[in-house]
Parts: structure tokens; sequence; C-alpha cells
């Protein structure tokens, strides 16, 4: 949605992925709720729903259908390209405890925030049920939203399971291997894979490059960490932490290497290089298959592949969804965000938009999925395997806004060729001033 999606600020986009006739049958029948929970009185109920980046839902066709089982409901999503511009909003309505929607997103980089500082600001979920479906998810989705007195404070939606996705038509052109089993064996660590995209460098086609951004490989790399920005005590520990500085480092190398395009992430520019060629490697967590058909259209399909990523298993991005206080139609939004949660609707949102589920029940569903945009990868495999295998990572208070500082340093580096010293001290002054 970060955290790299950071910002979420995606938007997942096109792209049905193929899925077995058992899944799409499992998929037919919708579970929890009645249209009878539609509204205290049996009136007609506006359900306010507000969101970042795209999640999909009325893409996926989830809005259309959950109308079409509770008649007395319509559902009106507003949604914000830019979370961080998105989580001010936020803050400012939940102050003055007006403009709030019945149900709002909050990016799992956020949810320590509404855990630990704002549990009074939102409803607790397990009081209107919400506890009978613990076991429906993982216990790390699940703990993650629950504030320290055992308050439940958000469904989690979906994951970020990551892989690497690649132009196998560019590695072709390069001499390089396209299979996407033997290119995991190539790069198992990230030092094959830096060493593979100098072998790209070498005979790469014209203004092509290994990697779209030094950024995106920073986040990604510190993605694959239990601790990253605050350890288990919540204290801040970025600048001590070593994974944090051997993912700046390898990224600066990146940089000096002349492996990155140089594109900012959700610029005009990045967008159009997914179609251009303008890089050969991206790494994507689950929910950037859709973000990717969108701006390379049709003439990407076949292609791009996927591969297992680099260094382990990691996550990037994730979201809930929450009730605030003050929420016009609490018991109605309750019995929403419970059936959009659901196994069957994550599985749904998972093959049309690409979006990895936290139920468990909707992962078993789609473990033998295959996108044919993709060259018929088994993305269901892929990304479940990283998601099994994914350290449980800690929660930090302010993990978007310390990591965004840090990304912006590395941008320096990257595009005004400012040294890897000067520029670190630049991200240590961001995130002070940043955190206050």
């Amino acid at each position: 949605m970060p955290v790299a999606r950071a910002a979420r600020h995606v938007a997942i986009r096109f792209g049905a992925v193929a899925l077995a006739g058992a899944l799409l049958a499992a998929c037919g029948s919708s579970s929890s709720g009645s249209s009878s929970a539609d509204s205290a009185d049996g009136g007609k109920v506006t359900l306010t729903v507000d969101l970042f980046g795209t999640f999909g839902y009325k893409e996926a066709g989830l809005y259309a259908e959950y109308q079409k089982l509770h008649p007395n409901v319509t559902i009106k999503e507003s949604d914000t390209e830019n979370e961080a511009d998105y989580w001010k909003a936020l803050q400012t309505r939940l102050a003055g405890g007006g403009g709030l929607a019945d149900v709002q997103g909050v990016e799992v980089g956020r949810i320590a925030s509404v855990t630990r500082q704002q549990a009074d600001k939102f409803e607790d979920l397990g009081a209107l049920g919400a506890k009978d479906l613990q076991a429906q998810f993982s216990q790390s989705k699940w703990s993650a939203a629950t504030a320290p007195d055992g308050r439940v404070l958000g469904l989690g939606t979906d994951t970020g399971p990551e892989a690497l996705c690649y132009r196998s038509d560019l590695f072709k052109a390069a001499g390089l291997p396209t299979d996407r089993v033997e290119l995991a064996k190539q790069w198992a660590t990230w030092d094959g894979y830096l060493a593979l995209g100098k072998q790209y460098a070498a005979k790469a086609p014209a203004k092509s490059h290994w990697m779209d951004s030094i950024a995106s490989l920073y986040s990604v790399m510190v993605g694959q960490q239990k601790e990253r920005y605050y350890d288990a005590s919540g204290k801040l520990i970025y600048d001590s932490n070593p994974a944090v500085k051997a993912a700046w480092n390898a990224s600066v190398k990146a940089a000096q290497d002349g492996l990155s395009a140089k594109l900012a992430q959700w610029a005009p520019e990045w967008n159009q290089a997914f179609s251009s060629g303008s890089f050969a490697t991206i790494a994507c967590p689950a929910w950037m298959l859709g973000y990717i058909k969108g701006q390379a259209a049709d003439a990407g399909k076949g292609k791009w592949d996927v591969a297992a990523l680099p260094g382990g298993a990691g996550n990037w991005g994730g979201s809930y969804l929450s009730i605030p206080k003050g929420a016009k139609h609490t018991k109605e939004a309750f019995v929403f965000i419970k059936w959009i949660t659901a196994k069957e609707q994550q599985a749904k949102l998972f093959t049309k938009q690409g979006s990895f589920p936290s139920n468990l029940g909707a992962i078993d569903l789609v473990k033998d999925v295959k996108d044919p945009y993709f060259s018929d990868a088994p993305i269901g495999t892929v990304f479940g395997t990283a998601a099994e295998q994914a350290p449980v990572q800690v929660p930090g208070l302010r993990d978007n806004d310390v990591n965004t500082q840090i990304t912006n340093a590395l941008g320096e580096v990257e595009r005004k060729g400012t040294s890897s010293d000067e520029a670190w001290s630049h991200a240590q002054k961001g995130v002070k001033n940043a955190l206050g």
C-alpha cells in the first residue's frame, strides 16, 4: 500500500489471473453477514469507506456483490492516492471528531500508532464480535492490530509477501538466463543479485538499467528483517541496527555501480518505465502485480515474470480496516468489514488484483494460482511460500516516517551524487525533525 509501501500510495489496477475451477466455486459462496443487519431500523444506509491508494474492492466487483447481498446498503468510497496525505487528513478528523467515514483504512506502518496511542479513537471490534474471527488470521497480523489491553482495532486486509519481478525479454537481450528457477538460484543472496546486475549492465539494451531505484532495493532489504527501526520494547534503533546499515551500504554500492535507473517511485517517469524497459528488475510485493499490469498494460503481457526474492522472504506493506468512534453506522460497518476480509473475498481480491490474503483460509484457496500476464508464473506458490517464511516484524510507532527520511536521503546519493556519509547524516536529521 510502504515500510516502503510507506506509503501505499499505489494504484492496484487491472489484470485477472488464472484460477482453478475449484477456487472459483469456493469463492462463489459468500460468508459473513446478512441483510437483516443492514441497519438498526431497517432503513437505507449509506456506508462510507475512506481508503488510500486503491484497495481494489470496486475493481474486483466486491462492492457490487455486497450491495446485492445487502440491498439496504449503498457503499460510498473516498480515496486518497498518497497514503501520507491520507494519514494526515485522518489525524485531523480524529482530533476534531468530525468528517470520519464509517470504515477507515490503516496502513501496516501506522497500526502501532493506532494500538498504542489512538486506541480510544477507534471502536473495539472484539466487542462487536471480531474475537470469534481470530483463528482465521495469522497471529502476527492479528496481534499487530490488538491494543495492549486486548481491544481489537482492525481486521487485516492484505499482506505484502515479496518476490522479484523481472523483464525476461530484456534478460534474453542481455544474454542472461530467463528461467525463474535458475535465476532464483543465481540471486539467492543480494550479492548474487548485484553481481548479476553488473553482467546485465555490460550488455543491457540501450537506456535500460538493472533496477528502478536504490530506494526500492533498500526498502525490500529492510523488509526482510524482524526488527528494523524499533526494537520489541519500542526503542528507536534505526541508527544502530546493523541490518539497516547493511541495506544502506548495498543500496549506495548499487548506485555507485550504475545499476539504478534513478527513478523516484510513484512518479510519472517511474510509471512509464514499466513499459519502456528503463529497468529490468523490481522488488514486488504481491500487490505490485496489479500495479505493473496497470502501467505496462497489454503490451507487457508475457514480458514480465516472477521469481523468489534474493536474501530470503520479506514483507512490504499490508493494511487493516478499522471503525472510528464517531462513525454513523458502527454495526453495519462491522458487518461489512467482517464480510470483505473473509476468505472468499480475500481470495477473489488476489485472483483479480494481486493483493495477497491475510486470511489463512484464503491463502489455502489461492495456492495453485498462476498468472498468465507474468508468463504463467506460479504466484500462489511464490507469494504463499514468502508469506510462510517472512519474519514476524516488530511494528514501530513511526516506521513510515523513518523509512521516508532514509529513502529520501538515498535519493540524494542516487540523483545528486551526495556521499554516503553526508546523506546518512541528512537521514538522521530528517528522522529527528520528523519525530519531533
